[in-house]
């Protein structure tokens, strides 16, 4: 009696250590029910954040501007490094596999001199200001972020973050799940213990959440468990984002049409490479993840919008130690099979020193809200109250990618 009175102790004090940030913060993670896999419409968006502050200025390469290689005599990517785009731009030659061929089925487009009129150049407040997707001036609602409120201006419609803890921008009302795919190759509990947890919670109010926040990780395992079987010797392959993202495309593709996924590692004060080096190793790694998304979405891919977003761009000299620092204005990707790629976006600039913000940056000329809200009107049909609900004092911006 002693020995299962322990189990159903040590089961239970797992429950709490796995629901973690969720637990503590019922409101945002595990309040109201968790979506139904059907949905009223069948559109799929998916933001991608790159926390730290990637270089744009490497991703897109200015390949007009002569002072762009003067004042980058060590990591400047060359013009015929490059991947020609436009007569003024080119691609970081790590994509050359990845999305360039996405690029040529214009399926990828690039919009600079993007982002918030966050100014701090502080990698947690900016990704804040972005994340919650609220004026910067004035009281901010940390419990409301962006995502959540798309997701209540599409009722029905099931989301879910690909992340250990919940992002500040599914934060909100609406429950959205979340779970790291990179660390769910096996089931949180077997089929003893999941039985246990839902009948200690049956008559609790988290109940149905604890239910249904076991069947996600239990399913996502199963999935996790059947690639293991397929591959070479049971191993689960350790190739990173690139199986990750693959993972995503297939709940995607079969059952979440909002989603959400940061990857970390951008911050490149020191040694930051050109064509090879540690920037070139990400973009390298994050261009086989998106590509293989775009894979494995299969037909859903012409019903898919992907957003790849930062929270600043890098400073447009390079510093003393063969990096960049943090810096402000930066370029989103739009990625997707029905899109209108193949094009520079937005609103543009000459790339040169005087025309930089503050004399060390590129300026922010295309608002993110202003730019997302003109493509949920698009993508959702959204009206302008609806808009005003997801980006509040915005008015959307047409930049025709979609």
């Amino acid at each position: 009696m002693t020995d299962h009175h322990d189990e159903f102790q040590a089961d239970r004090r797992r429950l709490l250590q796995w629901l973690g940030a969720g637990a503590a913060a019922s409101t945002l993670t595990w309040s109201g029910k968790l979506f139904a896999a059907t949905s009223n419409t069948d559109t799929r968006f998916l933001l991608v954040f790159l926390r730290g502050g990637y270089d744009a200025t490497s991703l897109l390469v200015p390949v007009s501007s002569a002072d762009y290689y003067s004042v980058r005599p060590n990591i400047a990517i060359s013009k015929t490094d490059a991947l020609p785009l436009s007569n003024d731009w080119g691609l970081h030659p790590a994509l050359k596999d990845s999305l360039y061929p996405l690029w040529q089925r214009s399926e990828i487009a690039f919009v600079p001199f993007a982002g918030t009129d966050d100014l701090t150049r502080s990698h947690f407040e900016t990704q804040d200001s972005i994340e919650l997707g609220q004026p910067t001036s004035g009281h901010r609602n940390y419990q409301s972020g962006f995502m959540n409120r798309l997701a209540q201006q599409i009722q029905g419609v099931p989301a879910i973050s690909f992340t250990g803890t919940l992002p500040v921008c599914c934060a909100g009302p609406i429950s959205i799940p979340n779970v790291a795919l990179q660390d769910a190759n096996r089931a949180p509990f077997d089929d003893r213990q999941s039985k246990l947890l839902a009948a200690m919670y049956d008559n609790h109010p988290l109940g149905p959440q604890v239910k249904e926040g076991l069947d996600l990780r239990q399913g996502v395992a199963k999935m996790l468990q059947d690639e293991m079987t397929a591959a070479n010797r049971g191993a689960v392959s350790t190739r990173g984002f690139e199986d990750q993202a693959r993972r995503m495309g297939r709940l995607m593709r079969e059952q979440y049409r909002l989603g959400f996924v940061d990857v970390g590692g951008w911050d490149t004060h020191v040694n930051q490479g050109n064509t090879n080096g540690a920037l070139a190793a990400n973009l390298n790694n994050l261009g086989k993840g998106l590509a293989a998304f775009a894979q494995e979405s299969g037909d859903a891919w012409s019903k898919t919008v992907v957003v790849v977003v930062s929270e600043f761009g890098r400073t447009f000299r390079e510093n003393g130690n063969k990096g960049t620092d943090h810096g402000h204005g930066s370029v989103y990707w739009v990625l997707g099979g029905g899109i209108h790629g193949g094009q520079i976006a937005g609103e543009q600039q000459e790339v040169s020193i005087p025309k930089l913000f503050q004399n060390r940056d590129w300026p922010v000329l295309n608002d993110y809200r202003a730019m997302l809200g003109g493509m949920f009107t698009h993508m959702y049909g959204f009206n302008g109250q609806q808009v005003e609900a997801v980006f509040p004092g915005v008015k959307p911006v047409d930049i025709k990618l979609v």
